[in-house]
């Protein structure tokens, strides 16, 4: 084509005239050219929904329509009447001596970062997928980091959902755990992922209206602590949120606002099948990712779900054959929202130094609950701190996945879960905060370590340390465990490839690597994504040796840090293979951001 300063020939007006409509290529770019009311309008030929012909659409009235799913365009300037298809690129064009001119690379009204944010934000209001996905792929392609649309999504999703904190938000904070661990394309199907379920999550609900925090900010902790924790007794959601607001507002430290949501969330035992508090580690996880500026609305967003929370002594399972919650109050010093007995063996313990005993392992996986408390509570005396304690039960919960036998009902996958996050949960928060009552979150998440026994009988067995050194590489096996994940039922054989990965001296950052993308490239659910990041959390404070606590043979610490590895791979293995219908999306998204051809008619 002749150039012509910015503008290229492109077509005879006559011809043009004729036809109504011509396609033609101009430096790669297939642009679809329309003669139209007496003027010529230039557009991109790829539809920027599906990437359908456009010069195979209709033009009446100043109006683009494509006929794939009848997307529709303002043909002068590109503005699409329907949100869910984007705008379309339109081009200048001239007249000059009978020939169509057209500039192929006009100058964008937006930069690319600023465009696709407005894009994510337009996917969010109106839970566009395909809008979502585009506009993540975008915004990582354009070099900005995760932390700023992360940030944009966790502001919407506690602001448009009058519920609270639910599985979207989770599944975001999740996701922003592991995206270092994920290959980089992994990395978008993250972002995407998190995205896509906070607007799921908030489509239909009405909006939070904000209580404001108090207009003092001289007010002791310790009353303001005993002020939320009133309020959510008494399931006062305005009266909490406003003192959890003060406490934001009045610049109490991280330690201090955990304090605050891990008593009022342990007051009574494991909320809500543990969601509560796992809901509340996110949270505080989100924050540590974009930025503690949005502190005031992602924490008041965890009221609503502890004061509507179901409550386990209410249940019969905490009652019956066994009182559990007796047993509890009486290492408590009272009811279960007591604490003076728990402070009574710190002390006892303060100048003490706790290493695991023998055989506290078996203890705490066994089936008497008095001995179990006995433990944990001989465990205080002795000097264990909160997070000692809480990495030894959450080994035992990871013990219980990893040994689920699948002659259960299928339902029971997720009971051994919640019981897992749960005690993951109980253990991050040990680490934010020396409260004593994130001792109380160990307690019960022990005793439903308790109550998910007999979901181990018998107990699928866990491969030995050297048990299966094959000499394979490492890829291979790898390979072999994504194969694995295409073919249902074949729980068993991912964790033994797990621990063959291990015996062959595999790196545990290439098993991440694989296991992210196996659960990426599914249509994953809720907790399974949460699985799979509690799983990394926990390897990775094994792996340091922060959860070793002064015992057991290198023997006993390898097959330490491989047990919650070995879990999550059987609990994905049990839920996938799945549609794939989000890959799907994600793919076609990719490829329209790149500018490829989707349909062969589009060149």
């Amino acid at each position: 084509m002749a150039t012509t300063d910015d503008f290229r020939a492109a077509v005879a007006l006559d011809e043009l005239e004729e036809t109504g409509r011509e396609l033609v290529s101009i430096d790669g770019t297939p642009l679809a050219l329309f003669s139209h009311e007496g003027e010529v309008r230039a557009v991109n030929n790829r539809c920027p929904h599906m990437g359908f012909p456009l010069v195979e659409g209709t033009v009446d009235d100043g109006i683009l329509t494509c006929h794939w799913h009848h997307a529709r365009f303002e043909l002068s300037c590109g503005d699409t009447f329907d949100p869910w298809a984007d705008d379309v690129r339109t081009y200048p064009t001239e007249i000059r001596d009978g020939t169509v001119y057209v500039n192929p690379n006009p100058p964008r009204e937006l930069p690319p970062d600023e465009h696709w944010a407005e894009r994510l934000e337009t996917g969010l209001e109106e839970t566009l997928r395909l809008v979502v996905a585009k506009s993540t792929i975008g915004l990582l392609d354009a070099g900005v980091g995760y932390r700023e649309p992360m940030g944009t999504t966790l502001e919407f999703g506690t602001r448009y959902r009058e519920s609270g904190w639910g599985s979207g938000l989770t599944i975001l904070g999740c996701m922003a755990n592991v995206i270092d661990d994920l290959q980089p394309e992994d990395r978008k199907r993250a972002l995407y992922t998190g995205v896509r379920h906070v607007a799921s999550d908030c489509a239909g609900e009405p909006p939070h209206f904000d209580q404001p925090s108090f207009s003092t900010e001289d007010v002791a902790f310790d009353r303001l602590k005993s002020w939320f924790r009133d309020c959510v007794e008494v399931r006062d959601r305005d009266g909490a949120e406003r003192c959890l607001r003060t406490a934001v507002a009045s610049g109490r430290s991280e330690a201090e606002l955990a304090e605050l949501i891990v008593a009022g969330a342990t007051d009574h035992p494991y909320l809500s099948t543990g969601h509560v508090l796992d809901f509340a580690n996110t949270a505080f996880e989100s924050l540590e990712h974009a930025g503690w500026d949005h502190a005031d609305q992602a924490l008041a967003s965890l009221v609503e779900p502890l004061v509507t929370a179901s409550r386990s002594d209410e249940r019969s399972s905490w009652r019956q054959p066994v009182d559990l919650v007796a047993l509890l109050e009486d290492v408590y010093g009272g009811d279960v929202s007591e604490t003076s007995g728990l402070e009574e063996l710190v002390q006892e313990g303060a100048d003490e130094t706790w290493a695991v005993p023998d055989g506290f392992q078996d203890t705490v996986l066994g089936d008497d609950p008095e001995a179990i408390v006995d433990a944990l509570a001989d465990a205080v005396r002795e000097g264990a701190t909160g997070e000692a304690l809480a990495a030894e039960v959450a080994h035992a919960a990871a013990t219980r996945v990893a040994q689920f036998g699948t002659a259960n009902e299928f339902s029971d996958w997720n009971t051994v879960h919640h019981t897992f996050t749960y005690a993951n949960a109980a253990h991050q928060f040990a680490r934010r905060t020396d409260a004593v009552e994130c001792y109380r979150s160990v307690f019960d998440a022990a005793l439903n370590v308790y109550l998910d026994r007999f979901l181990n009988t018998p107990p699928a067995p866990i491969p030995a340390v050297g048990e299966n050194e094959t000499g394979r590489k490492p890829d291979a096996i790898r390979e072999d465990l994504l194969e694995t994940f295409d073919t249902e039922g074949e729980v068993n054989e991912a964790g033994r490839l797990v621990a063959e990965f291990f015996d062959c001296d595999g790196e545990a950052a290439a098993l991440k690597r694989t296991l992210g993308h196996g659960l990426l490239r599914e249509d994953s659910g809720f907790h399974t994504l949460q699985n799979l990041e509690a799983a990394f959390r926990q390897f990775d404070l094994a792996d340091s040796g922060e959860g070793d606590n002064g015992s057991g043979t290198a023997v006993e610490s390898e097959r330490r840090r491989r047990v919650p590895m070995i879990a999550t791979a059987r609990y994905m293995a049990a839920h996938f293979p799945t549609r794939r219908e989000a890959e799907q999306t994600f793919t076609i998204a990719s490829r329209l951001n790149r500018g490829e051809t989707i349909h062969e008619a589009n060149e």
